[in-house]
């Protein structure tokens, strides 16, 4: 089955990304540090991060042509964020600089062995986007628009005019906020991790939450579940897609790079399991690495490994 959701035949843009973008500090630990304790880095790594921010760069390494619509702060990391994605080829033009403000950044402890991880981060409250700095022909100016639920209300105001030009829109849910009922009506596509669904609707079944999510107004739900793989739905029909194994050394960034890998195989017009597996694919190659960016797989590694393993998603 294909998604029967149309964009644009001709775009500036392939994908337009509107959220977060950060500086992530990574350190490997060899256990999660107790109260009161001290343990010493096995390895350290400062990279570009961020939700948003990181499935743009998926798209750009995937072929496709990106613009990524966020704000930093006028200090080095913002410098650092916005170099990054220059130099992945990501159109930073619209990005805002808020003067005084300082970027959004992240510790994140990575178990050694698990490649689990605990994220301690902070954002300054100025970097809001508010709705007079966005622009309609910015906004539309992408076949498909990808959205987090950080910004609700310049999302809401983008969803409006992205489906006022017939341009689909997808949705990373992962936080529940004053708006985010509204900004579900204009979503075509929700990819949200296993929490949303309690947080949106108090649901815990993923199953039951699917059809539930739907009635929002997402045409296509998908619920990620991490080393379970994925359920989403779709016209009636549910798909199971299990995930993949590999030996794991940091899961930062598998969601938002599957976001990417998605976005990525629906503008090839494949069958929904055909992207389901490759989504699931790229995340799970990304995680052999260290960091959101720095294991990105290629669209060659990635049918590759799909080859290799024999696995299939499909309905269930």
């Amino acid at each position: 089955m294909k998604l029967r959701i149309p964009f644009p035949a001709q775009a500036q843009f392939d994908v337009v990304g509107m959220g977060l973008n950060a500086v992530d500090h990574l350190c490997v630990v060899p256990h999660y540090p107790q109260f009161d304790s001290k343990v010493k880095m096995l390895e350290y790594s400062k990279q570009g991060g961020g939700q948003m921010a990181t499935a743009m760069v998926t798209c750009v390494r995937l072929g496709l042509k990106a613009k990524y619509i966020g704000k930093v702060g006028d200090d080095e990391f913002g410098g650092f964020s916005l170099e990054t994605l220059e130099r992945e080829g990501v159109d930073v033009s619209e990005v805002m600089v808020e003067k005084g403000a300082y970027s959004q950044f992240a510790f994140i402890l990575i178990e050694n062995g698990t490649g689990e991880r605990t994220i301690i981060w902070d954002r300054d409250d100025t970097l809001k986007i508010h709705l007079h700095e966005i622009k309609k022909e910015s906004i539309c100016s992408g076949k498909v628009l990808h959205l987090d639920t950080h910004e609700v209300e310049a999302s809401i105001q983008a969803a409006r005019w992205a489906k006022e030009e017939g341009i689909p829109v997808m949705l990373d849910a992962e936080k529940v906020k004053d708006g985010t009922a509204e900004l579900l009506t204009y979503v075509d596509i929700l990819i949200a991790d296993r929490t949303f669904p309690r947080s949106m609707i108090g649901c815990d079944d993923v199953r039951e939450s699917l059809e539930k999510l739907r009635k929002l107004g997402p045409s296509f739900v998908c619920v990620t579940l991490g080393k379970e793989g994925s359920l989403a739905l779709y016209d009636g029909e549910t798909f199971k897609t299990p995930a993949f194994r590999v030996e794991c050394k940091d899961t930062t960034g598998a969601g938002d790079v599957f976001h990417g890998a998605f976005i990525y195989g629906m503008l090839q017009n494949w069958e929904i399991e055909e992207i389901l597996r490759f989504s699931h694919a790229a995340a799970s190659l990304k995680c052999r690495s260290l960091g959101g960016r720095s294991g990105i797989p290629s669209i060659p590694e990635i049918m590759k490994f799909i080859d290799s393993t024999g696995r299939a998603s499909g309905a269930g």
